[in-house]
């Protein structure tokens, strides 16, 4: 399909889930925006990550998959959609494309490639980016990377003083985002406590309101240099306060993706999951560097392409055996 032929084109963009994978395809809208400027564009997600698309000024109009994916197809029948960019592949996008009977491109989601790699140990996935497999979805219709990362907009009113809430000034603090999602990509807070020790600078602790308990047995144990802000701050606060930091710690989650595209400098913990799964911090051409920590001396690693709610090993040696010298928590 050539460029001109889809130039007033109306595009369904679909990614259910979650917050990093949703900050991760906003190259592709910003890139469709701007290089097909007559587009109209629509964004299919979850209410929960509605936060994460209401401040891009390139989305006309975000739909909320509020029911059944055949019922929530049927009510998108009526937008009269000319082409759906499907950046989530699963089933119920399936059911979606089914239904709205048109143009579809599906991301290569890689699911044999790195089921090989889980449970056989063979390495064949390609040296390629996420965000780039979710460009490559776009690339017949003329559309190419820019090079300028990721996109995460912080409204007005969620900027946040950071002097005022926690007597810091920006650039004088890091931020560390102690959560995750599932248990086997959560640095112990064992290890936070040993990192937060070498470094100099205060540490603001990030997480949601299930991460207020492990924040408080790590403050307790650092004292006043440790703050912190577990489950005070919405998501777009969060971001504020990262972007305002010096460098952010965080597990392979959200807010790492969060912080690639507020170009923050980055240091990242791996446990049962890999960076060449193509998650790593992603800054564009931004002349900018990430530190990556892991312990590539496990065989049991990665014994998933997602995580654990416990080690299936039972010992966890991914995390708690993890090496964490200064020079990687400081410098990029």
């Amino acid at each position: 399909m050539k460029k001109n032929e889809v130039l007033r084109k109306k595009i369904l963009i679909i990614r259910f889930s979650s917050i990093g994978d949703i900050v991760l395809t906003t190259p592709v809208v910003r890139c469709l925006a701007a290089q097909m400027p007559d587009a109209e564009i629509h964004y299919l997600s979850k209410s929960a990550y509605k936060i994460l698309l209401e401040s891009n000024s390139a989305i006309h109009k975000i739909h909320v998959l509020d029911k059944h994916p055949i019922w929530k197809a049927a009510e998108l029948k009526a937008e009269n959609f000319d082409l759906v960019i499907d950046l989530h592949n699963n089933l119920r996008t399936a059911m979606i494309k089914a239904v709205l009977g048109i143009t579809a491109y599906s991301f290569p989601k890689l699911n044999v490639e790195k089921f090989m790699r889980v449970y056989f140990g063979s390495n064949q996935l390609p040296n390629i980016h996420i965000v780039d497999r979710y460009l490559s979805t776009v690339e017949n219709l003329g559309v190419h990377n820019d090079g300028l990362g990721l996109d995460y907009f912080i409204p007005k009113q969620d900027v946040v003083d950071t002097l005022a809430h926690f007597q810091l000034l920006p650039q004088q603090y890091y931020t560390w985002a102690i959560g995750a999602q599932h248990f086997t990509k959560r640095l112990p807070n064992e290890q936070i406590i040993k990192a937060i020790q070498q470094v100099e600078l205060p540490v603001v602790l990030l997480g949601g309101k299930e991460d207020i308990s492990n924040a408080n047995i790590i403050t307790k144990a650092i004292g006043n240099k440790c703050v912190n802000a577990c489950g005070t701050l919405n998501l777009n606060q969060s971001a504020s306060v990262v972007q305002q930091s010096k460098r952010l710690f965080t597990n392979d989650t959200g807010l790492m993706h969060i912080g690639a595209a507020l170009k923050v400098p980055i240091t990242s913990f791996w446990g049962n999951t890999l960076p060449e799964f193509g998650m790593t911090p992603y800054y564009g051409n931004a002349d900018l560097s990430y530190k990556t920590v892991e312990n590539n001396n496990l065989s049991c690693r990665p014994c998933s392409k997602i995580g654990f709610n416990a080690c299936p090993k039972g010992h966890f040696n991914c995390m708690t055996a993890l090496e964490i010298p200064a020079t990687d928590l400081i410098q990029a």
